[in-house]
């Protein structure tokens, strides 16, 4: 979500889902994602591709790789082809390393569209 929103110099997550506001207590993270996508898509935007690196230890990724890869694909709109999706560890360092945290590290890729991807 942040990635997107800072793709299209739209904010962060706090700007639009402020953690004071109770209402996004508990809340499904795919909502999160589906408003900066249609912020994206407003602005003038379109999704060319998504790259994320997910650190930590356990559990190993690899087996739901492709899971991961179809939910954000559909989340945000495009095909499994456009998200990669890559695991990687702290090699026991740290609180990665430690199990104690995790981490993600995302790249968005945005292009000017002609005309609304919203319909």
């Amino acid at each position: 979500t942040d990635a997107l929103l800072g793709a299209a110099g739209l904010g962060d997550i706090g700007q639009h889902f402020p953690p004071s506001d109770p209402q996004w207590r508990d809340a499904d993270s795919a909502v999160f994602l589906r408003h900066a996508r249609r912020l994206v898509e407003k602005s003038g935007y379109r999704l060319v591709n998504v790259d994320a690196v997910i650190v930590l230890e356990k559990p190993k990724l690899t087996p739901f790789r492709d899971a991961i890869r179809e939910s954000l694909a559909d989340k945000l709109g495009v095909s499994p082809d456009r998200v990669s999706v890559k695991a990687k560890t702290a090699e026991g360092l740290g609180p990665i390393g430690e199990g104690q945290a995790a981490e993600a590290h995302v790249v968005v890729l945005l292009g000017r569209s002609s005309e609304s991807l919203l319909s």
